[in-house]
């Protein structure tokens, strides 16, 4: 696979000769010394936001690159793995020309982005129980698929995709394989980061708002090759990622403890509701799950989902997916609050 992909033979053509756009904080990186900054017509006086941020993310990429175990210049930062994904369709697919490749019921913005950048979205739905169809995906690759998406563990159904599966499409397919990791922490497992140096066309991304809980600071994370991200940055805005998120972030990813403690919290009480859920009588099946999520088979899903809301309760009703009729997406609350879904769970009644 490594001796015959290129990944300049995936690169749009106008993206190979574009020159980025080279902002004030591009030339002049600063070393931390006392400097007069005249160079960026920011407003002078200091209110903790009047200058620019750092268009590199540097410190913030230290912190994660220490983490996990990479160099710095595998890593590419967004606003929200929303925009990182985005990124990538504007980077390697041509408009009206090039296809993907997604496998349904997955996460509803590849669909999204794919139409707003004018690819076409080919469908190949997961098997019965919720694994990649590889001969099928394989055989829907033609010259212009430039990407395969594949969620693991997936949204919204919660359970992780066979490695074995997985890799037959690296090295099947001559494109980009994305693996969206967003709930990679939840799953105990070694990320496909660490299989970066094997398969050049591997593209991880992750976010910080699942276990990390930043939700509302919108921080994605892509993971490739330099070479890959060094094309991403060509064409990212020069300061898509703002001070506030990367102070944030940075006293956040700082605090490992605490978000290992609260992600052994919320697989703790997951496993307590993987024990309860089935005793209710309308529940028909619990699926397993490596996320904080769990995908719930019950009789009448916009039934119970309206009941609950009337009692103060918000779910997930996702029974218009493919494979999920009459099924609920139940993300795992603090212990009050899962309490609170139990027990109007089991006072609904038939």
């Amino acid at each position: 696979m490594s001796k015959n992909f290129n990944i300049q033979n995936l690169v749009r053509e106008n993206v190979k000769g574009l020159k980025p756009y080279s902002s004030a904080r591009d030339e002049y990186v600063s070393d931390g010394s006392e400097m007069v900054f005249l160079d960026a017509n920011e407003n002078p006086f200091d209110n903790g936001v009047n200058r620019y941020p750092d268009p590199q993310q540097r410190r913030l990429k230290s912190v994660l690159a220490e983490q996990k175990k990479i160099d710095t210049r595998n890593i590419l930062l967004g606003n929200g793995s929303d925009e990182v994904l985005d990124l990538l369709f504007r980077a390697f697919c041509e408009p009206k020309v090039d296809n993907i490749i997604t496998l349904p019921p997955t996460y509803g913005m590849y669909k999204v982005l794919a139409g707003i950048n004018d690819i076409e979205n080919c469908e190949v739905l997961l098997t019965n129980d919720f694994q990649p169809n590889v001969d099928v995906i394989l055989s829907k690759v033609d010259k212009n698929t430039k990407m395969i998406f594949i969620c693991s563990p997936n949204n919204p159904t919660g359970n992780s995709f066979n490695e074995i599966a997985i890799v037959e499409l690296l090295k099947g397919f001559m494109g980009l394989v994305i693996i969206d990791e967003a709930y990679i922490d939840f799953l105990g497992k070694q990320s496909w980061i660490s299989k970066l140096s094997d398969f050049p066309n591997l593209v991880v991304t992750q976010t910080l708002s699942k276990a990390y809980g930043m939700a509302g600071i919108r921080l994605g994370i892509c993971i490739a090759s330099e070479e890959i991200i060094s094309i991403l940055n060509k064409i990212k805005p020069p300061y898509n990622v703002n001070e506030l998120t990367q102070t944030r972030a940075l006293r956040r990813v700082s605090n490992i403890l605490r978000i290992k403690s609260e992600v052994s919290e919320i697989l703790e009480q997951k496993k307590l509701l993987i024990k309860v859920l089935p005793k209710i009588g309308f529940v028909k099946e619990v699926y397993p799950s490596d996320s904080n999520f769990l995908l719930v088979k019950v009789d009448d899903a916009d039934k119970r989902y309206d009941q609950l809301l009337k009692v103060g309760v918000v779910v997930r009703n996702r029974s218009t997916q493919p494979l999920c009729e009459n099924t609920l997406r139940f993300t795992i609350g603090t212990p009050d609050e899962n309490i609170k879904l139990v027990n109007a769970l089991q006072n609904l009644g038939s």
